[in-house]
């Protein structure tokens, strides 16, 4: 399959992990929950994990590509503190300022 879009997205946060199956159909998110989220892809998406917090979703159809990221984002959006969540790669967090002492 020849992939012509791209949506790469980063997690970050201290034990924050994804891996894939074999053949790239499900992702496995490890995001500080008691359990792991398993997330089935669709059918015209391929899923790789470059990096053990870089994903990067690709196939030929641009709505099913960041239809498919906007799901996985939202199992653990960025938060505004400490900026700790899954964000697309070129995404800018506002942060916001903690408490003055």
């Amino acid at each position: 399959m020849e992939a012509k879009f791209f949506c790469f997205l980063e997690i970050i946060g201290v034990g924050y992990k994804a891996s894939t199956n074999a053949q790239g159909s499900i992702l496995y998110l490890k995001l500080g929950f008691s359990h792991e989220i398993r997330l089935q892809v669709i059918p015209s998406v391929r899923v790789f994990c470059l990096k053990p917090n870089l994903i990067c979703c690709t196939g030929m159809d641009h709505q099913k590509v960041t239809q498919f990221a906007a799901i996985v984002k939202s199992c653990k959006p960025p938060e505004v503190y400490k900026g700790r969540g899954i964000q697309y790669r070129n995404e800018i967090i506002h942060r916001k300022q903690g408490k003055k002492k």
